[in-house]
This record gives C-alpha cells, structure tokens and sequence, in this order.
C-alpha cells in the first residue's frame, strides 16, 4: 500500500486503508516530535540557504512512497519550532492543552466547510455554543459573533462593518469622496493601518494616538485629535482600543476610551486579541473593564488559551450587523436550515475551516473553573519572571508587567544582538521591543507548562548569551 501504485484511481477501502497505515506513523512521528521538544533548530538550520538543501523541498514529478513521504514530514518538521518547547517565548502564543490539540488533530478527518448546517452538522451547534459564551464573556448580551482567520481579520471585518454603518450606502456604491478617520494607539497592532488601506478608508487616515507611561492610549489625546479632524472638515468614525498590547502588554482605558467614543458618535471597537481570554477571570477581568460598552471585540483564544493556530472570533454588542453587512444570495449553498444554523451569511469567507472544535474540547476538558486557573498561573508566572529580573544585577526589568509580556534588559548589551544570538544558537526564541524609548528583550509567559525553574535556565540562557557578545546600548533614537 505504500508504493507509487498507491497513487492511482482506487476504491474507497483501499483509500481508507493508506489512511490508516497513515494514522500509524502521524502518531509515531508525533511521539518522536514530543521526545525533541526541548530542542530547537539552530546553527546550519537557522540558514535558509543549507536548510532548503539538506532537506531537498523540490516538488517530484513521480509520486514516492509513504514511507518516503513520511520520512521527508519528519525532516521537515524536525527543522522546525516547537512552540511548545519551553525555550519558545516568542510571540503571544505558546504551549498547548492536549485535548485542543487532539481535537486539530481529528478535524481534518471530516474535512467540513462551516457555512451550512447541510455540510457541517454538530460542528455548526459546536461554534454556535462557543459564540454565545464568549458574547455573554464580554458583556454582549444581544450580541452575535464569527470565527475569523486570526485577529488582524477580526480587526478587518470590525473597520468594514463600522465603515458600512458611517455611509449606508457603502456597501452598494463604495466609499469615493469620504474622508473617514480611524483612530489607534500608537502602540496599537499593525493591522490596523494595513487594514485601512484594504477598506478604502486609507493609511494616512489613521490616527495613532499617543500613550501614557503605562502604554495605555490617552482618552483626552483621542478627544483633541477628533476634535481637530472634525474642524478639518473630516468625518472620524472608528476608535480601536487595545486590551494586551503586542510588545508592552498594556490595556487601554476601556471605559474611559468608550465615553470618548459614544460621546463622538464613533463605533468603539476593541482589539482584545491577546487580552480577551481575561474574560474569563474574575480576578483579571477588571483590566477589561469598559469592554461591554464596545460595540465589537476581537478575541484570539490561540493565544493565552493553549488553543492550536488558528482560533480568533470577532464579537459584536448587536445581532444582526453580521448578515446585514455580509450576506449574499447563493442559493447553490444556502439549500436548508434557518439562517441561524447558516454561519456563512455571516462570514467574508465561503469555504471556512472549522476552527471552533479545538477550542471546544479544551473547554470541556478544562471547564470555565480551568480556564480561570490557567489563566492565573499565567498571570502568576510573568510576575514571577519580573522579582527574578528585578533582583538579578545582571538584568534591568523596563517595568512591571501589565500582563504576561516581561520586557528587560541585559545591562550592557544590545536586546536585539542577544535575541539574534540566542535564535541563530538554537538556544530560545524571544524577541524585542521598544519599550520608553529603549529596545527590551520581551519574555512572553503565554506557556502555562513554564515554572520557576524554566524561567532561571531561560534567564540564564539570556545572560550567558549576552556575556558572548561586545557591549551595546539600548537607546533608540528619536
């Protein structure tokens, strides 16, 4: 079953029994993938050049057989990051919860799109359930949601929708003319200038609004600045808070910022990507106050949630913007079920992967109690990491972490020449960031697997790095 002959036209038992000869060796190689966790590529597989080489990624005329095929998967992904391993601490996800993690794993199995309940059955009650409690999580009581492919798209669809209720006939006639103006933190995600310019609203009409020490956007920065566009003659429409921001950590003042808006007439939107799942904290919630009075909220479960790439809703505080906004006829798609059971009258996306199963089995492996326990030991965790930086002499914490980003440094040296060494070494993953003017080192304590002793051998990793390298300054100009 295994030669090229394989590949030829063949019965259905005969596909069913390469799948699970198949099924064999995916849970070996996965066995396997689990024992090397602790490494990570480095060295010649840190050069993009060799590694393309070694691994030999030309596509083949013939087919090979799949013990062939497997043993090039394992090569593959033995070059590649486990963001698992605990010398990942790089972006705002890491580690796994098993049961996510089996529940990726199964989905393509069935291999179902998510517009209809015709084609997708339970998996379509499975994301509906999910949406309910996470409208309910934010305070979104008559709300609605979609699952979206990561949360620069949440972002996206939240400045399309808002853009289509600030000129009605947007969606029919576009936006020529209009001179719509967003406004962001200014240390708010990329996406949302990116996401300007694919709306029609354009980058240069997005504002980025200054911070406070803290990180946090200022509500009376954000009022001067509409007030100065609308005497401009400009219309603004559209304020995104950031609850988590990607380098600092930081939460706007929610509430505050939502005054601002509503008192301006603006949709409110709130970028909770990486700092929604605190929703789910009676301790931690609080940083997320004012959330409730958005009228949308991204929120990327893959991120403190342990949940596999990718699993991001957009929220909304009213039902019925999604279709309104969205809908198409279609009817060689949209054949049964009530509209409710058709998630693809609210999405941008026709084919759409099921995101949503993962999520669930973590939740019902965890329960609500679980996620509040993971989440304090994150929280726990980057606190843990801060006393340990504060008292090193070695380290200088930049400043108490807001969340789960530590930014430090190592004094001395120059963050970004000790994150390069580290990831061209195979030693760890971990980025920087400008934090006050100086570029940190950014320790994200996102994998709830971490402890202390994780953290001394990362903070030593760091330091012995640093003592390798010739001084350098943080300083970043201007």
């Amino acid at each position: 079953m295994s030669g090229p002959e394989s590949l030829l036209p063949s019965s259905r038992a005969r596909r069913a029994a390469e799948m699970e000869e198949l099924l064999a060796a995916v849970a070996a190689l996965g066995r396997d993938l689990l024992a090397r966790e602790e490494e990570l590529p480095g060295g010649a597989a840190r050069d993009p050049g060799q590694l393309a080489a070694a691994l030999d990624l030309a596509l083949p005329d013939a087919g090979r057989p799949l013990a062939e095929v497997m043993a090039r998967l394992r090569a593959v992904l033995l070059a590649t990051p486990s963001s698992s391993s605990w010398r990942f601490v790089n972006q705002l996800f890491a580690g796994r919860e098993p049961a996510a993690t089996a529940a990726a794993m199964l989905t393509p199995l069935v291999n179902i799109s998510m517009y209809t309940f015709k084609a997708g059955g339970a998996q379509i009650l499975v994301e509906r359930e999910l949406l309910h409690r996470m409208c309910a999580a934010a305070g979104f009581t008559a709300g609605e949601g979609a699952f979206t492919p990561g949360g620069s798209f949440a972002n996206f669809l939240a400045l399309v929708l808002a853009r289509n209720e600030a000129l009605p006939g947007a969606r029919e006639t576009g936006v020529a003319g209009a001179r719509l103006v967003a406004y962001t933190s200014a240390e708010g995600h990329y996406s949302v200038p990116k996401n300007a310019g694919l709306a029609g609203i354009g980058r240069a009409n997005v504002r980025a609004i200054a911070v406070d020490g803290r990180g946090r956007m200022l509500p009376e920065a954000l009022a001067a600045a509409i007030a100065a566009d609308r005497a401009a003659g400009l219309r603004p429409f559209f304020v995104n808070a950031t609850a988590g921001t990607t380098v600092r950590g930081a939460f706007d003042p929610l509430g505050e910022l939502g005054d601002v808006a509503r008192a301006a007439g603006l949709w409110f939107h709130v970028d909770a990507a990486f700092g929604g799942s605190l929703l789910l904290s009676p301790e931690h919630r609080r940083l997320l106050a004012g959330s409730e009075r958005a009228d949308s909220l991204a929120w990327d479960p893959h991120k403190m949630m342990g949940v596999p790439l990718q699993s991001s809703v957009l929220l909304l505080a009213r039902r019925g913007l999604l279709a309104r906004n969205l809908d198409e006829s279609a009817d060689y798609l949209f054949q049964a079920d009530p509209d409710e059971l058709n998630p693809g009258r609210r999405s941008l996306q026709c084919g759409r992967p099921n995101d949503a199963l993962k999520l669930w089995a973590a939740w019902q492996r965890l329960g609500s109690q679980g996620w509040v326990a993971r989440l304090g030991r994150q929280m726990a965790l980057a606190r843990r990491a801060a006393e340990l930086i504060r008292s090193d002499p070695e380290l200088r914490l930049a400043e108490e972490p807001p969340s789960l980003n530590v930014c430090f440094e190592v004094r001395g040296r120059a963050s970004d020449a000790v994150c390069d060494r580290l990831d061209r070494d195979g030693l760890l993953k971990i980025g920087h960031g400008i934090v006050a003017g100086r570029r940190t080192i950014r320790l994200v304590c996102s994998n709830a697997d971490l402890g202390d002793a994780d953290l001394a051998e990362i903070l030593a990793e760091i330091k012995a790095a640093a003592r390798a390298l010739p001084p350098g300054d943080n300083a970043v100009a201007g």
